[in-house]
């Protein structure tokens, strides 16, 4: 009778593990909305369920960052940010959220603060309408350990890593389309590349644009001051989104150039069969006062070049 004792109160206490395990904030399933927080080492970041609450995004953010500060309701993580440090201010601008902290965020050590950078910035963009953060400690742009400005965050600025293992690199060559030396056609270039796999082929391609040719007999099309805010696709429309500054030019090239010598390398080198610009979120522009931006744009190889004498 004993022994059946013993073992009724092992298997309830086996019931007990269980269903906490099964109940744990850390028991992220597909679907589950989460933020993140630190783990208990404080080396690397944990999805921890939450259900964010707010009327709108400034309001989900605010939510969210005051959640990220309350005390672990178990041991498995560890909150990402400090009590001492408080959310000054937070506001929208198109797609681009800006958070201000008070000079606590300073004190931070440099490891902990590029965690905790990390958990906050890959939690807000969880949030519709978000594609970059911009984090600023009372009121000066967020810098590095060397000084410099970090700027806008956005995922591709992340790699979660879920196992300590190092991003793996691969080669491949890429077909981009750069202006030519009388800016009004497109002329093809092979760019040979090395890069990272947790980078988006995508991205790589605007990137590459951004920097220009490397070979002769051809010609930059997009202003370099150019921020780029994030690159996605989706349902086969890649979404492109830059800041204001990509609608100044600053090369002799007619505006179909610049922006079919990104449509056309982008739809070359990915899944997408259209492209969507936009400028900090939002589609109502129009590119140097011709092209329409408002929807998504396919490719257009009429203006690529036939031989080398265009």
């Amino acid at each position: 009778m004993k022994r059946k004792k013993k073992k009724a109160l092992i298997l309830s206490a086996f019931m007990i593990l269980l269903l906490a395990a099964c109940s744990s904030r850390t028991n992220v399933r597909d679907g589950d909305d989460y933020i993140y927080c630190l783990n208990p080492d404080k080396t690397g970041l944990v999805k921890v369920s939450y259900e964010v609450q707010g009327e709108d995004v400034v309001e989900e953010a605010k939510d969210i960052l005051r959640e990220m500060q309350k005390p672990a309701d178990e041991t498995r993580y560890t909150p990402a940010i400090s009590k001492k440090i408080k959310v000054q201010d937070c506001k929208l601008r198109g797609s681009i959220l800006d958070v201000d902290f008070n000079s606590e965020y300073r004190s931070v050590k440099p490891l902990e603060e590029k965690l905790m950078r990390a958990a906050i910035v890959q939690s807000l963009l969880r949030l519709d309408g978000v594609n970059a953060v911009s984090l600023s400690v009372d009121g000066e742009p967020l810098k590095n350990a060397d000084g410099a400005v970090i700027g806008l965050m956005n995922e591709d600025d992340f790699v979660e890593n879920t196992g300590s293992s190092l991003s793996s690199y691969q080669s491949g060559t890429l077909t981009l389309y750069f202006a030519n030396k009388k800016g009004d056609k497109l002329v093809e270039q092979k760019m040979d590349v090395r890069y990272s796999s947790n980078v988006p082929k995508e991205k790589l391609i605007v990137e590459k644009l951004m920097q220009g040719p490397t070979g002769n007999g051809a010609y930059p099309t997009i202003n370099p001051d150019t921020n780029l805010l994030s690159v996605t696709i989706k349902d086969h429309v890649c979404y492109v989104n830059f800041d204001s500054t990509f609608l100044t030019s600053v090369y002799d090239v007619l505006p179909e150039i610049t922006i079919y010598s990104l449509v056309d390398s982008i739809i070359a080198g990915t899944e997408a069969t259209q492209v969507q610009i936009t400028i900090n979120g939002e589609t109502k522009a129009v590119y140097m006062e011709k092209i329409d931006l408002s929807q998504p744009l396919e490719k257009d190889m009429d203006w690529v070049a036939v031989n080398d004498d265009e």
